[in-house]
């Protein structure tokens, strides 16, 4: 069975009326993650970390309700150094923080700008949510949501917000497939009939280079929002 990683094209970044900072400089692209919980989330995160950390200059805000979980998972692993990592509480909803009252994701990601920066790229991670999970366009200037297949076959067919209109849909633990009984196939064509032409990619973290394709992605994304800038 062959799979493409990749449906349709990354598009161009979206260029936001705050794209630069108070002192007339480029400000990073934001990245949001959003996504059920368990999906998957942070380890994409990490993963994503682990392979630009060396290329860019990046930091990461993730959200929790109650807690750092989250935060913490990244710190133990050392992706990034510890002043690249802030952790918001959100203390309600995900959706609250990351969408209908953004004041806490803001202050985080101008903080890290202001202490570690220029930074090239931020990825801010929601606690785990819905379908429905959707970033404010004031937040980030691209969102990726992560479903696993161990979720059911049949979530790409159900849709929802954050699976229809994510500017990356991530369909993890591919390597699960056989184990749960989803089937790939279905899956990929249940995702390019609710999507069209924006792009999805299959991922199983487990296997060597296994985040290649999310990878790819968020170059292609930053490449424009510098072009963007440029001109």
């Amino acid at each position: 069975m062959h799979l493409d990683h990749t449906h349709g094209h990354p598009g161009t970044a979206a260029v936001s009326a705050d794209a630069t900072r108070p002192d007339g400089t480029r400000r990073a692209l934001r990245i949001g993650l959003g996504g059920p919980v368990g999906s998957g989330k942070t380890a994409t995160v990490a993963a994503l970390c682990r392979v630009l950390r060396d290329q860019l200059s990046l930091a990461v805000v993730t959200n929790d309700i109650y807690t750092r979980e989250d935060a913490e998972f990244l710190l133990r692993h050392a992706v990034l150094p510890p002043e690249r990592i802030q952790a918001v509480e959100t203390g309600a909803c995900p959706h609250t923080a990351i969408r209908d009252d953004i004041s806490a994701n803001l202050e985080a990601v101008e903080d890290l700008e202001d202490t570690v920066g220029p930074l090239d790229l931020i990825l801010v991670e929601s606690g785990g949510d819905n379908l429905t999970a959707t970033f404010s366009k004031g937040l980030v200037d691209a969102q990726i949501f992560v479903i696993d297949v161990a979720g059911g076959d049949d979530i790409p067919r159900k849709g929802g917000p954050g699976v229809t209109t994510a500017d990356l849909l991530v369909v993890n633990k591919t390597d699960l497939a056989p184990y749960v009984g989803s089937d790939l196939e279905r899956m990929a064509r249940d995702a390019k009939e609710q999507r069209g032409d924006l792009p999805v990619a299959f991922t199983s973290l487990t296997g060597e280079n296994g985040v290649a394709p999310v990878a790819d992605w968020v170059r292609a994304r930053l490449a424009a929002w510098t072009t963007a800038g440029a001109a």
